[in-house]
């Protein structure tokens, strides 16, 4: 069993790591805090809890599932304590690559759309959790717990659960989040199609607007 927790008290954690696949560059910094203005924001709210997926009427992302994945609420498990009642994203516990996936296509995907930023609350970060940029088909770069974090290890406590903004070099329209163990869970999704400004981080919903934001889920072993 594990929770995800972020505390907005604590002091802000960077990592910045260059990467790429297709020869693109990666900037990579995880902290507390959200999206940088201008981006467009998702709380995935909208989705219907289960593996349906849909599209947000909002913005016109579309996110589909891959069994284990699924919209849920809370722990998963039923356990009460420090649950949270908006919807979030997780790939499912399972150990099983192929079959741990959620992902996630940009507005304008089927026209050949590009953007060059994205942003998400990534939870419990762990070295098995892999954020995958695609442009259609063609992999841009990837995206690991080792990219956010020193030493992740699905830490629970206020420096395991970070927002997490990521700048491309080159454009991409499609990301699939997977996980080699357990789960990778994740909220307030935000994008731009060019690097926005750094200026004032913008707050992602009522899970981050508070001191506390708690999230209890299971990861089976």
């Amino acid at each position: 069993m594990h929770s995800l927790r972020l505390t907005l008290a604590v002091a802000a954690l960077s990592t910045v790591a260059t990467m790429g696949t297709a020869h693109a560059a990666l900037s990579v910094s995880g902290s507390v805090g959200g999206a940088p203005s201008g981006a467009i924001l998702d709380n995935l709210d909208w989705l219907p809890l289960g593996s349906t997926g849909g599209l947000s009427p909002q913005t016109g992302l579309t996110v589909n599932f891959t069994p284990n994945g699924q919209a849920v609420q809370g722990a998963i498990s039923g356990q009460p304590n420090g649950a949270d009642g908006t919807t979030y994203a997780t790939t499912g516990s399972t150990g099983a690559l192929a079959n741990a996936a959620v992902e996630i296509l940009l507005p304008g995907f089927s026209s050949g759309a590009g953007y060059n930023y994205f942003g998400l609350l990534w939870g419990s970060v762990d070295d098995y959790n892999t954020l995958s940029l695609f442009n259609g088909a063609a992999l841009v770069g990837s995206v690991t717990g080792v990219n956010v974090i020193a030493s992740p290890n699905g830490d629970q406590g206020v420096n395991g659960t970070l927002y997490v903004n990521i700048n491309s070099t080159l454009p991409f329209n499609r990301l699939v989040a997977t996980s080699s163990q357990y789960a990778f869970e994740f909220d307030n999704l935000a994008f731009s199609r060019s690097v926005p400004e750094p200026g004032t981080l913008a707050l992602l919903g009522l899970g981050l607007a508070g001191l506390g934001f708690t999230r209890s889920r299971r990861k089976t072993r």
